[in-house]
């Protein structure tokens, strides 16, 4: 099987004299099924040429920030949406620093800041400029942030040093960025995802929600269709675009929602709750808009059905994942969540601490499980839902041999 097949490959070279390796890297990735554009810096022109890499990835080679033939002229956008995997090699010291800094300055900097694929890095530089501390401190940083790192090699350098810096094989980046998505480990599955909020109605223009961006849901529906499985996204109202490739019933109450997972759930094999369902709805919901008044108003709430309980207690259930967003008593709570609604796994994090939850593009997450617990560290959204992705195919293995 071609293990890149049909993924986007985005080459970002850099001056280094690696650069002459990297043809070799382009024609390995199409080898395996993938396709490759390549973006150079003004440096790495002067140690491979464009129209070298042009006639093995069949692409033009781009490196202007802005390109009239690019779409709207901007072609990091252009670029940034295109990529499955964004791929830095050789990454010299001086592109690793700019990458942890956040320039944005040229075509390859500003597309890593704009796109939301997995990045690579394989770094290349002199032994002695490897073991400066300041490369190592940005690279931990950049892997905090989500992106990977492979390499480097040891040997004779360039330079005439022996030591590590050196670019790592072609095929040893290959399979580093085949690793990004791993590819497979739910082919032939069917995911079902729920994200965003519900609406809960009070009148024409007044409602009941609760705080969710759909971030982490939509990343988890994109996490899993890479990983090869049929995606079914129910998703309440939210601002983020659509995913391509995945099918996406939009609802706006917790009824609608209930309604779309139940006309669903028959096919899934994995049953993912990200949605932050509204746990009550008025009883009645005014036909017009309720005046203000300077009486107090009363309104009576009455508890929505559970969604996920109510797919955990299918005869035929799928596996079923759990969310839980905790203020305090993280452990007590989702344990308790797990076992009261019956479920296979439950994925709770903190909320309202800087940087991670509502809104944010990072999170943390503790995955619990019978007699099982594994903390995945803070990291992007969608590098996160690909580690939990991971965690629920093993886990949906054993649970599928046991029935």
């Amino acid at each position: 099987m071609k293990r890149l097949e049909q993924k986007n490959c985005l080459l970002i070279v850099t001056g280094s004299i690696a650069a002459y390796k990297t043809p070799e890297l382009v024609r390995r990735i199409i080898e395996v099924g993938g396709s490759v554009r390549v973006v150079m810096t003004s440096s790495a022109e002067q140690f491979v040429t464009a129209l070298t890499l042009q006639a093995v990835s069949g692409f033009e080679v781009r490196s202007d920030m802005f390109d009239v033939k690019a779409e709207a002229a901007m072609g990091h956008i252009e670029l940034a949406r295109w990529a499955d995997a964004i791929v830095v090699s050789p990454a010299t010291a001086d592109y690793i620093a700019k990458l942890r800094i956040g320039h944005a300055n040229d075509l390859g900097s500003a597309i890593c800041l704009a796109s939301e694929a997995p990045v690579l890095i394989a770094p290349a530089m002199n032994q002695k400029m490897w073991t400066d501390p300041s490369v190592g401190e940005n690279l931990e940083v950049l892997k905090s942030r989500g992106m990977s790192v492979i390499g480097p090699g040891s040997g004779l350098q360039a330079c005439g040093d022996i030591g590590l810096g050196r670019l790592v094989e072609a095929e040893v980046i290959v399979s580093a960025v085949s690793a990004l998505f791993e590819r497979g480990i739910l082919a032939g599955l069917e995911v079902m995802v729920t994200a965003g909020p519900t609406r809960e109605y009070i009148d024409p223009v007044r409602y009941i929600t609760n705080h969710s961006s759909g971030k982490m849901g939509f990343a988890l529906a994109r996490a899993a269709r890479e990983a090869g499985a049929r995606v079914v996204l129910v998703s309440g109202p939210t601002t983020l675009d659509p995913l391509p490739g995945i099918k996406t019933i939009n609802v706006v109450s917790s009824g609608e929602m209930r309604d779309a997972v139940s006309s669903n759930i028959k096919s899934a094999d994995i049953f993912i709750a990200t949605a932050a369902v509204a746990d009550y709805r008025p009883e009645k919901s005014a036909l017009s808009k309720v005046k203000r008044g300077t009486d107090v108003l009363n309104m009576r709430l009455v508890p929505n059905v559970d969604i996920l309980a109510e797919v955990a207690a299918l005869n035929d259930a799928p596996f079923t994942v759990g969310f839980a967003a905790e203020t305090e008593k993280l452990e007590l709570f989702a344990a308790e969540k797990l076992k009261r609604k019956k479920i296979d796994m439950i994925a709770a994090n903190l909320v309202g601490e800087p940087g991670t939850g509502f809104d944010s593009d990072d999170n943390e997450l503790t995955v619990f499980w019978d007699k099982g617990v594994k903390k995945l560290e803070r990291q992007s959204k969608q590098q996160l839902a690909r580690e939990l992705v991971k965690l629920v195919a093993i886990r949906y293995d054993l649970f599928a041999s046991s029935r």
